[in-house]
């Protein structure tokens, strides 16, 4: 591609972006992640390619930010986590590229869940610890409400009850200081109350807290939107980790037709086999 790059382009392809960040939150990433990484290459192309201001490079470098954002999160969404690594800590590059705080916060947020799904514990309370001290998680509660709840989640995970409830609260606090006149950006769109209920059910089943837990993700999933397809199939399948006198009856409401992530259907047939045995 030739030519010069305005912010009238830069406008499409961060409406392009949104679109693929909405896909994910409503269904999952199972489709999405070579959509992304092909468009990375094509935007990666385009400024080898094109001259623009300085300007339009740092909302450009922004843009590759978040489609790696999103391409690691189709990828964690896959199973393939290495490669889900790669694409968050490309997401960290890019976003220091464009001086951008808040890509570099989502992309730290993004790295402390990779540690953690890998089972690196403190790492990613670390990560997330760093995260929390950058001026976008002080100004924006949105931010702050994310990373609160998954620091609540780390901590729960290394046995720290008390570090854990602490920072539940915080995100509770967060959560109500969201500026509900403003739009996020599509990629927190996902963070609404439903959510922030389903991540302290996480941190509640990782302290051992089951009765908690159970309530949270009941919470979550009556405050669900409907086109959230993936998030209500996921605490479904939550929920049926529960109590094991209606665990059956909940595994079996959980619907992934309209969901595309191996992760969750993974886990759903995880459940399925365990329960047939019990």
């Amino acid at each position: 591609m030739r030519g010069r790059l305005t912010m009238a382009d830069v406008d499409r392809i961060a409406a392009t972006i949104g679109r693929l960040d909405a896909h994910f939150t409503a269904i999952g990433g199972g489709a999405l992640l070579t959509v992304a990484t092909a468009y990375i290459d094509r935007l990666r192309t385009t400024m080898d390619g094109c001259t623009y201001g300085p300007r339009v490079e740092q909302v450009l470098h922004t843009a590759i930010s978040g489609l790696h954002s999103s391409a690691g999160w189709a990828a964690y969404d896959s199973g393939d986590n290495a490669a889900s690594r790669l694409h968050h800590a490309a997401a960290l590059q890019s976003g220091i590229l464009a001086k951008d705080g808040r890509a570099q916060a989502r992309a730290w947020s993004d790295l402390s869940l990779q540690s953690r799904a890998e089972g690196r514990n403190r790492e990613a309370l670390t990560i997330n610890r760093a995260a929390l001290e950058s001026r976008q998680a002080r100004q924006d509660p949105r931010i702050a409400a994310l990373l609160h709840s998954r620091l609540a989640i780390g901590h729960a995970r290394l046995g720290d009850h008390i570090a854990c409830a602490r920072s539940l609260l915080a995100a509770e606090k967060a959560h109500d200081r969201f500026d509900t006149t403003a739009p996020p950006p599509p990629w927190l769109r996902f963070l609404d109350a439903a959510e922030i209920a389903g991540l302290a059910a996480i941190a509640h089943r990782a302290t051992g807290r089951l009765p908690d837990a159970e309530r949270a993700t009941a919470q979550a999933l009556r405050l669900l939107g409907p086109s959230m397809h993936r998030n209500r199939a996921y605490y479904g399948i939550q929920l049926a980790q529960g109590d094991t006198t209606s665990a059956k009856a909940t595994a079996a409401t959980v619907d992934t037709t309209a969901v595309s992530s191996p992760r969750i259907a993974q886990r759903l047939a995880t459940v399925h086999r365990k329960l047939a045995t019990a």
